[in-house]
């Protein structure tokens, strides 16, 4: 729905003088998130800042909000998709609402509940709020972590914004790269909460609230994804049913909106059920989609995406992506990600949210977030047959894979991506000397990704489901695949499959339902089987990759070429040049080969590092 940025003074005290500028400069970062309008209020010791997409109420939505007498006020990115039932309670206790905006019902929810008012919601946001008769501040980021929120501290002033871009703008704010978060692009699907690229730099995790009281800085966990230990379990007719009426009522949520609503057709089963149920929710309006289509039959899907939109009599908009064109948009596709990525595929995002805009649209219904707690990865299906620590290691690789892996995950037969400790040596022979002294400091594999006491006792298929909820959808999935690059062109994409609702649902459903032999999302296929062509419902997933690190060699770009090129590497610090010189020819190679659902593209880590560096000016390693 919107940006928003501020300033708070950590003891209360008034905020210390800034340039003439400097909060508008804050603000001016997130035009891209909201250009239709913008908000600001200042007090002794806070300053909150917004910009707003229109799309709810749209002449009385005007950001910050106000409870009746003016002591709890609030800005909100994001939407309350269950406001008329909140409203309606709220106002059956007295509450008294001055627009028609969801994001209202926050101020008069916190009112009623305190910091309790999260479990009542039913939404994707995150929001900054200040109750001046508890001299209390909050940041909060919704369940899932759909809604970015970053925050830093800067001489006892806590500054926070949707976007780093926005921070980077407040006086004293330093650009240094958190190797942290460098060995995390190395080692995970990508940045992990509360790791940012930036070192001071932090993500508030899904899930959680950020509470300033009394001059205390405190983050609180309110929900996680729980899996029980010995499910209920049901007939599977009840699973259909209670799935069917769940996503229902998501997708039902996640259509309204004073604007017309898209969809994205990928062409796999996901978003052709999202597709389906749009359709049949609303059998009168014309509905609009959107999908990427391609050349390369490699990477083509335009054959499934024609038989979705035909299927539910929708007006499909087929937007072709060049390839060639590819290396001229991973400039903006990192800035817009504010991260180094191993993949290029948002470029093809970027454009396809570009299209719709350019259609005049504003929100659109995407099917992301049914892998992860529906077992659609290839990492389900291998787990049914790997053995505990698998038959590519020597003895004495077993014994310090179990060892990392016990530390780690908790769990010794738990792999994850890959085998963690051969590609230690991966990481270190790319890594500079200087990095490589401190490797053992920023080694991200010391640090706590997850909970592990959430994934004892538990399945296999459990604990990859919360690994993956965890580690590759809330930062890498939904942020800079889904957030960024939807906002980079002043879209909102919405989400049904991550309805709380649904998700809560989700978690009770056995295993054998999710992958049944080794069928993925054998549940969803079933439930939603009367809303999908034949073609769609016998589909196996499609595992979309884009060209990488060695297509762009072979274009000889100018521009990649200096970033690769020895001087750059040494200059910046970060790599050992020599290695990425042997890495370059490996690349070049004839018989060079890189299966891009198993393996890593190092070589497009490092030029997107290089591009990180340039864009956002960040300081050479020292």
């Amino acid at each position: 729905m919107c940006g928003i940025t501020g300033v708070f003074n950590i003891h209360q005290r008034p905020l210390k003088q800034v340039p003439v500028g400097a909060y508008s400069a804050m603000t001016h970062a997130l035009i891209h998130r909201g250009p239709d309008e913008e908000g600001s209020f200042q007090h002794d010791f806070f300053w909150l800042g917004f910009k707003r997409l229109s799309i709810i109420d749209l002449s009385h939505g005007q950001q910050p909000n106000w409870n009746e007498d003016r002591t709890i006020v609030s800005i909100c990115n994001g939407e309350i998709f269950n406001y008329q039932e909140l409203r309606a309670d709220l106002q059956q206790r007295g509450h008294i609402f001055k627009t028609n905006c969801d994001v209202e019902v926050l101020v008069h929810l916190y009112e009623e509940y305190g910091t309790q008012m999260f479990k009542h919601l039913n939404g994707q946001f995150s929001f900054a709020l200040y109750d001046f008769r508890q001299e209390r501040f909050i940041l909060a980021r919704d369940h899932v972590g759909i809604c970015p929120l970053f925050y830093t501290e800067v001489d006892q002033h806590l500054v926070f914004a949707s976007e780093i871009k926005s921070i980077l703008q407040y006086p004293g704010v330093r650009r240094q790269v958190n190797l942290e978060g460098l060995d995390q692009i190395f080692c995970l699907p990508g940045l992990c909460s509360p790791t940012t690229m930036f070192k001071h730099i932090h993500a508030l995790k899904p899930g959680h609230f950020l509470q300033i009281e009394s001059g205390s800085v405190s983050v609180h966990e309110y929900w996680d994804l729980q899996f029980e230990s010995q499910p209920v379990h049901h007939p599977e007719e009840y699973y259909v049913n209670e799935l069917h009426e769940r996503l229902t009522q998501a997708v039902k949520y996640r259509l309204h909106a004073d604007v017309p609503v898209g969809l994205y057709i990928s062409g796999g089963l996901d978003s052709s059920i999202i597709a389906g149920l749009s359709r049949n929710l609303d059998t009168t309006a014309e509905k609009q989609s959107f999908g990427v289509v391609f050349d390369q039959g490699r990477f083509d899907e335009r054959e499934y995406q024609r038989i979705v939109a035909s299927h539910n009599n929708i007006q499909h908009q087929e937007i072709l992506f060049d390839v060639d064109k590819m290396a001229g948009q991973l400039k903006q596709m990192i800035y817009c990600a504010e991260t180094p990525l191993k993949e290029t595929y948002n470029t093809c995002s970027l454009s396809l949210s570009q299209h719709v805009r350019d259609h005049g649209m504003k929100v659109v219904l995407t099917g992301e977030g049914a892998d992860e707690v529906f077992a659609g990865y290839v990492g389900y299906k291998l787990d049914k047959n790997r053995s505990v620590m698998g038959n590519d290691l020597t003895a004495v690789e077993s014994m310090f894979e179990s060892e990392i892996r016990e530390r780690v995950w908790g769990d010794e037969g738990f792999q994850y991506e890959r085998n963690l400790y051969p590609y230690q040596d991966v990481r270190r022979s790319l890594y500079s000397d200087q990095l490589n002294d401190q490797f053992e400091a920023f080694n991200c594999l010391h640090e706590r990704l997850i909970d592990k006491s959430k994934i004892k006792g538990k399945t296999p298929l459990q604990k990859r489901a919360y690994v993956d909820f965890k580690l590759r959808l809330s930062d890498h999935l939904l942020a800079d695949h889904g957030d960024r690059v939807a906002y980079a062109n002043s879209i909102e994409a919405r989400y049904p499959f991550l309805d709380i609702n649904v998700i809560e649902f989700a978690k009770t459903i056995p295993d054998e339902l999710k992958l049944n032999d080794f069928c993925e999302k054998y549940i969803l296929r079933k439930t939603f089987a009367q809303y999908l062509p034949p073609a769609i419902q016998q589909r196996e997933k499609f595992g979309f990759v884009a060209p990488g690190a060695r297509y762009l060699l072979q274009q000889n770009i100018d521009w990649v070429n200096d970033l690769l090129s020895y001087e750059t590497i040494r200059r910046q610090g970060f790599f050992n040049p020599d290695a990425i010189e042997t890495l370059k020819q490996t690349y070049l190679s004839d018989d060079f080969n890189l299966h891009e659902t198993f393996e890593v593209d190092l070589l497009m880590i490092v030029i997107t590092f290089g591009l990180f560096m340039e864009l956002f000016d960040m300081e050479p390693f020292s």
